[in-house]
């Protein structure tokens, strides 16, 4: 019998909108996730976390509340130890950043339980990826989980965030144009295949984010920034890998992150300036000089001189990308640029984006 469908990994629950915290208990009692006599483990942090549990705990009489330390593996293996301990759950939920879904997530597979990821903030697409990312003993590390079973996202909690974590999370959905990019070249030099329906995913959820002409402090950008972070973890799920939303722009981003991990800015806002001078690189200078304009009007860096590198440093952080991931190819490695190359390759983008 052919094969007619595929079955996609996705959220059975996602509510995006304006007071969607107000009905997070109907959500988890979903009997999908949970039951009106189940209990939940809800992992928060110390500090913005207390004021959500105030808020919420009257509404979820049958949950267990587990403070996060960080974001470490450390963190995250306690928090899976500690729920262990406490007994029985139905669902693990993840309220709050990006730390604290990553230490939810990573905790709800270590237990066997499902994740609902509720989030504070948009500062990065990881919120509905099968990766928890954990600072370890090594530096970083990524590690594979589920998917969520369920995602909700308030906008009206996300306007109370600091505004960089909007702009965090600008940069790294424009950066699946670039990463998509990236795919092509790897399919098009080495033969290396694409998951259609993961790169269409991920591209349209960038493009709609460039596209849009709203700003940060608009609800409707943030219900279409919100969607395309869910939608591109989807995609990676729909890949099985990082590739829909992981090219030169995120290689960029680790070799800053490595290079320089105490100045290093925000994981979004290096993408976002890794993806635009990758597009210059790959020759799609329209494209580029876009991106470019697009980051700048929602506040994003598109120089290394905006989060305190100098030209000297960014060439060395170009040079050292590919080694930050082994084996994908992307327009750096197609390139090969020398040192020299690396900084007038740089000159003329900086010319570029003056002009």
């Amino acid at each position: 019998m052919p094969v007619l469908t595929r079955l996609i990994p996705s959220p059975v629950v996602v509510d995006i909108r304006s007071g969607a915290l107000n009905d997070l208990a109907a959500v988890l009692a979903d009997q999908r996730i949970s039951s009106s006599t189940g209990r939940l483990a809800i992992a928060i942090s110390g500090g913005s976390g207390a004021a959500l549990r105030a808020r919420l705990e009257p509404s979820l009489p049958r949950a267990d509340w587990f403070e996060v330390g960080g974001g470490t593996l450390d963190d995250a293996i306690k928090l899976a130890d500690d729920i262990k301990k406490a007994g029985r759950f139905d669902a693990v939920v993840g309220l709050g950043g990006g730390k604290i879904i990553d230490c939810a997530k990573f905790a709800a597979a270590r237990v066997g339980l499902p994740l609902v990821a509720v989030a504070t903030n948009l500062s990065h697409d990881g919120l509905c990826s099968p990766v928890a990312t954990l600072d370890n003993d090594a530096g970083r590390g990524s590690y594979g989980v589920p998917n969520p079973i369920a995602v909700v996202i308030d906008l009206d909690i996300i306007r109370e965030a600091p505004v960089r974590f909007v702009r965090s999370g600008i940069g790294d959905a424009l950066s699946n144009i670039s990463a998509i990019a990236d795919w092509e070249l790897a399919a098009r030099e080495r033969g290396e295949d694409i998951d259609g329906l993961a790169a269409a995913m991920a591209r349209q959820a960038g493009e709609a984010v460039l596209r849009h002409p709203g700003g940060v402090g608009d609800d409707g950008f943030l219900q279409v920034l919100a969607e395309g972070l869910v939608l591109t973890g989807i995609a990676m799920s729909v890949s099985g890998d990082s590739r829909p939303a992981s090219g030169a722009c995120h290689e960029i981003n680790h070799a800053f992150d490595l290079l320089f991990p105490k100045r290093a800015a925000s994981h979004g806002e290096q993408c976002g300036l890794g993806a635009a001078f990758a597009m210059f690189l790959r020759g799609a200078r329209e494209e580029s000089l876009y991106m470019v304009e697009v980051l700048r009007r929602h506040g994003l860096p598109v120089t290394p001189e905006e989060i305190g590198f100098s030209v000297d440093e960014f060439v060395q952080v170009v040079e050292f990308a590919p080694q930050t991931r082994p084996g994908r190819y992307t327009i750096l490695e197609h390139l090969d640029l020398s040192t020299d190359q690396i900084r007038d390759a740089y000159a003329d983008y900086a010319k570029a984006i003056s002009s």
